[in-house]
Formats: C-alpha cells, sequence, structure tokens
C-alpha cells in the first residue's frame, strides 16, 4: 500500500470526491482505509436495555486505496 495511518490523503473517486482527511486505520489485506470524515453513514444502533432507546449514529466506512491519493502537506497538491 503506498499510504499508511497518519497520512493526509485526498479522495479521488465516490460522492466525497475531493474531500482530504488523515487515515484512522489501514487494512492492508482489503486493500482499504479508515479515512476520517469520509464514507460517513448514518447506523441505527439498537438499545441495550429493555426500555432503552436506539439511536442513530453517523460512522465512517472504509474506502479502497486506489481511490485516496497521499498529500503534501507543504503544497496541498
Amino acid at each position: 500500500m503506498h499510504v499508511k495511518k497518519g497520512d493526509n490523503v485526498i479522495v479521488l473517486s465516490g460522492k466525497d470526491k475531493g474531500k482530504t482527511g488523515k487515515i484512522i486505520r489501514a487494512f492492508p489485506r482489503h486493500d482499504e482505509v479508515l479515512v476520517e470524515g469520509v464514507n460517513a453513514k448514518k447506523v441505527h444502533e439498537r438499545s441495550t436495555k429493555r426500555e432503552g432507546k436506539g439511536t442513530i449514529i453517523e460512522k465512517n466506512f472504509p474506502i479502497h486505496v486506489s481511490n485516496v491519493k497521499k498529500v503534501v502537506a507543504d503544497s496541498k497538491k
């Protein structure tokens, strides 16, 4: 993989094209990375108690490593 945890990247394709973010976690076996603030989806979470209420949380999902490019901090290119 050409990127690793902590790198700043830009998304090259998909619904979040053009967004930048920091890599939170890398999954080398699946060639995927988890980027902060990219590919966020709303997920319904079940309640833990019998009479508690469930909630809707926003969660980031991994994207393929070929859809991101490393960004140099100095030039922003």
